[in-house]
């Protein structure tokens, strides 16, 4: 029976037999004990499935993984321990050093910064394309080492919604799957599975902790990929990795466990990035509750952003799901349940107003964290884009005088009447 979205927030990836523990149990061990070096032996092979130690996998991890991979509509999942390592995680999984991805520009800064000079270090080139590009442009992005596309269902801060349908389009017809960075719409509001992407990632740390209490990321997988279809472009799934004693991954795990077996067997082992075992269980306390808060977070966006659009010292507003915003008929295609708790504006007078303003501020705090129970506030240029030129930050969608607005789960009308004070200068 499938179950819906709510239901799978609450009770999935984990059903306790008869006498276990209702709640997920937290598996504080780093290892696990075996009868036999040969038992152990099949785990290191790849030839049965378990535990053998807490840098690949745990029990606690793969629950709430398996939560994610549910409510997103995949066939496998993984964490990891924060949003930044499952987008790397994700690329790297595929692409090489001599490979070249498509982005969007709009990315959140950190990953564009990921992207842009860490993994250049590591020989992968990015060509980042603007997400209201042409079909053209779009075109002229790829090349023959093409091996992916990467963007934001809702860009952060710039909050530009991503056409979906056609990024993946474009992806499917050069061989190659699309990655969308879900954090900001959660599986609640939007399921990019269902508009043809084909692999999922989250920083957890945002609305799915929701509290402000673990930092983690996830990576699902659709399953639905064929790697080998171009299996030249894939060699580290359709051809023996000599790690893993020849193992080819799409042969003994087949394309619904291909990417996620080889990501946790070799990215996972090799750099580490682990979620703690307190961490999942404490992601998975904001899971359950995630169905019941995005819609608060929503509401409340949306009657500050109308606020906002009708106060003379607003330059503009940015919230997609506003009638009035230019996104607003996208943002119906693709949320049209609500698109985030995130509003982004522009204060007049610039970077001086901006900062001035937030200043004044009594209920947001000024954080570097976003999508949180509390509503907190950030000024990007300043602080997340803050290593961006100018050039860089106008094609992310990043003026200076852009503030960063996360309504949190408090009454709209104490949000607006704090808004209406500190813009009193």
């Amino acid at each position: 029976m499938e179950h819906r979205i709510e239901t799978k927030c609450v009770q999935g990836g984990y059903q306790p037999g008869n006498g276990e523990p209702r709640q997920i149990p937290i598996v504080q061990s780093t290892t696990f004990k075996y009868a036999s070096s040969s038992e152990m032996g099949k785990l290191f092979d790849l030839e049965a499935s378990g535990y053998f130690y807490s840098r690949l996998q745990n029990p606690t991890c793969d629950a709430v993984a398996a939560k994610i991979c549910e409510m997103e509509g995949g066939s496998a999942a993984m964490l990891t321990s924060s949003g930044q390592a499952a987008n790397f995680f994700a690329v790297f999984n595929i692409a090489g050093c001599g490979d070249h991805v498509v982005a969007s520009s709009t990315i959140y800064g950190g990953t564009f910064n990921l992207f842009s000079v860490t993994m250049k270090k590591m020989g992968i080139d990015f060509t980042f394309v603007s997400p209201h590009c042409t079909d053209e442009e779009l075109e002229a992005a790829f090349r023959p080492n093409t091996k992916a596309v990467f963007g934001e269902t809702i860009a952060n801060p710039a909050l530009i919604v991503l056409d979906i349908e056609r990024f993946a389009k474009a992806a499917h017809a050069h061989g190659v799957p699309l990655i969308i960075d879900n954090t900001f719409a959660t599986p609640i509001n939007c399921r990019p599975f269902e508009w043809g992407a084909d692999i999922v990632t989250h920083s957890t740390t945002k609305y799915m902790d929701g509290h402000g209490s673990a930092v983690g990321g996830c990576i699902v997988d659709s399953g639905k990929f064929d790697w080998t279809a171009h299996a030249e472009k894939f060699p580290g799934l359709c051809t023996p990795d000599d790690s893993y004693h020849g193992i080819t991954y799409t042969e003994r795990f087949g394309l619904e466990g291909a990417y996620i077996t080889k990501a946790t067997a070799q990215l996972m082992r090799d750099f580490g990035c682990t979620q703690s075992p307190q961490s999942a269980f404490l992601l998975n306390l904001g899971l359950e509750s995630l169905h019941v808060r995005m819609p608060r977070h929503c509401e409340n966006a949306l009657k500050v952003a109308s606020f906002l659009r009708n106060h003379e010292k607003i330059a503009w507003v940015s919230y997609a799901s506003h009638p009035e915003d230019e996104q607003y008929e996208l943002a119906r295609k693709y949320l049209p349940n609500g698109s985030c708790g995130v509003v982004s504006f522009g204060v007049k007078g610039g970077r001086a107003a901006a900062e001035k303003f937030m200043g004044r501020l009594k209920i947001a705090a000024i954080e570097t964290h976003v999508a949180d129970a509390r509503t907190c506030c950030l000024h990007p240029a300043s602080a997340t884009h803050r290593q961006m030129n100018d050039e860089e930050l106008v094609a992310a969608g990043v003026g200076p005088d852009l503030v960063r607005y996360s309504c949190g789960l408090e009454s709209a009308d104490d949000l607006i009447a704090d808004i209406a004070q500190a813009l009193d200068f």
